[in-house]
């Protein structure tokens, strides 16, 4: 079910749940940070929220439409329903002699980013709704 206060309220809860499973990937990094082998991960998805952005606001795209010039001709391969973020190994750090790749001070650091982003959201998932609900308050005293 799909509660929508306004045309943000989705794309912020959709925010809010990147920003949740990046944490829970940064503290799997830190839980591993004695495993031999193990590639510290991370969730690129802001291109994903930006095209939702995009489709929300009607905001006209760039990209180049696939011609259909015979109605047997394929569709698409891309899904637009299935926009989801890209989980990826974190280059850039050098793996110690057992292979780990987890530095504890990026981990850290990416994690109090993630909460400061997480927080702003939740703040503006709040005004969001404190508008929606004083339109209501108002409405209901005339």
């Amino acid at each position: 079910m799909s509660f929508e206060i306004s045309k943000s309220y989705n794309l912020l809860a959709k925010a809010m749940d990147y920003r949740a499973l990046r944490a829970d990937l940064i503290s799997s990094n830190i839980a591993n940070i004695d495993t031999p082998g193990y590639k510290s991960r991370d969730i690129e998805f802001e291109s994903s929220l930006k095209e939702e952005e995009n489709r929300l606001y009607d905001v006209q795209s760039h990209k180049l439409e696939l011609a259909k010039t015979n109605r047997r001709h394929l569709d698409s391969l891309e899904d637009d329903e299935n926009k989801t973020g890209t989980i990826f190994f974190r280059d850039g750090q050098d793996a110690r002699n057992d292979g780990n790749t987890v530095d504890l001070d990026v981990e850290t650091t990416e994690l109090a980013k993630n909460k400061v982003m997480y927080d702003a959201l939740t703040a503006a998932l709040k005004k969001d709704s404190a508008i929606f609900r004083s339109v209501i308050e108002s409405s209901s005293k005339v």
